[in-house]
């Protein structure tokens, strides 16, 4: 189980329509929404792996001391929601050493493990990675053609967990789950998906893959348990400043009915950490 923790304006989706100098500005809902998904994982007993983006980490510290005082594993989501491969090489250094100090202070815990905003990974970030001590990625999303989410050479979808470069520790990547079809696969670890598929539909997929003997890895925002968030229109397009119909709909599908799905999906599986799945699969 893994949650990507960013406020509801901090999303691609909502790019073209909220600037990023206006994000100090706007209302901040991250902190009830990730204590509301602490409160259901509690009750269902689940440990998680938060991917925890560094603007967040660095205006609630205190939500941060929570999540790690809960037994979740800390782990980077990046500094600035910034797509890797629209980064240079230095910027992602910056952006990368940046969120993991601003994590390790706070959360007192070392950080292992790196989630590219909206899947970002490139080929060439994996130096980078290894060079600030992460020690594993989970951004790699082995599924059909998708307009943001970057690639790494290698990845199948029938084979989730990649030791990608030797040594101790190495590095590894923890794909995102899919159904496999070919080398490729039908995305089904979360996000729109979870929102748009019945869940009786989603959670024979979730059987499906873990019948076939490999690990299910999940991910969700806390913005999409938020039904009471801010709508941004459509109105005018993204050309006159505002969203593309298709960008709006992929954000707000089905966010009231996503709660009690995710609750669901909690007490319907066991749940652990990217970390805890490494360490038995013997892949640390």
């Amino acid at each position: 189980m893994s949650i990507d923790v960013e406020d509801w304006f901090q999303v691609e989706n909502l790019k073209s329509a909220i600037s990023r100098e206006s994000w100090d500005s706007r209302e901040l809902r991250v902190e009830r929404n990730t204590d509301r998904m602490l409160d259901l994982m509690a009750r269902n007993n689940v440990k998680c792996t938060c991917f925890i983006l560094g603007w967040v980490a660095e205006k609630c510290p205190p939500l941060i001391k929570r999540i790690a005082a809960a037994g979740h594993e800390i782990a980077s989501h990046g500094y600035g929601h910034e797509l890797i491969y629209d980064l240079t090489r230095e910027q992602f250094r910056q952006d990368l050493f940046r969120a993991k100090g601003l994590l390790e202070d706070i959360a007192g815990q070392k950080v292992r493990g790196y989630r590219a905003p909206s899947f970002s990974i490139t080929d060439w970030a994996i130096d980078i990675l290894q060079e600030s001590g992460i020690e594993y990625d989970s951004s790699a999303f082995p599924t059909v053609a998708h307009d943001r989410y970057g690639k790494l050479t290698g990845m199948d979808a029938g084979q989730p967990i990649v030791k990608i470069r030797g040594g101790n520790p190495g590095f590894t990547e923890v794909c995102v789950s899919c159904l496999k079809v070919g080398k490729r696969g039908l995305p089904w670890g979360g996000g729109g998906y979870f929102r748009l598929i019945p869940y009786p539909i989603f959670k024979r997929g979730v059987h499906r893959i873990l019948n076939s003997g490999q690990p299910y890895v999940f991910y969700i925002h806390p913005w999409e348990i938020d039904a009471g968030q801010p709508r941004i229109s459509s109105s005018g397009g993204a050309s006159a400043g505002g969203l593309k119909r298709s960008h709006r709909f992929r954000h707000y599908l089905n966010i009231s009915r996503c709660e009690a799905r995710w609750d669901a999906l909690l007490r319907d599986f066991q749940w652990t950490t990217i970390a805890d799945l490494l360490e038995r699969s013997g892949a640390k």
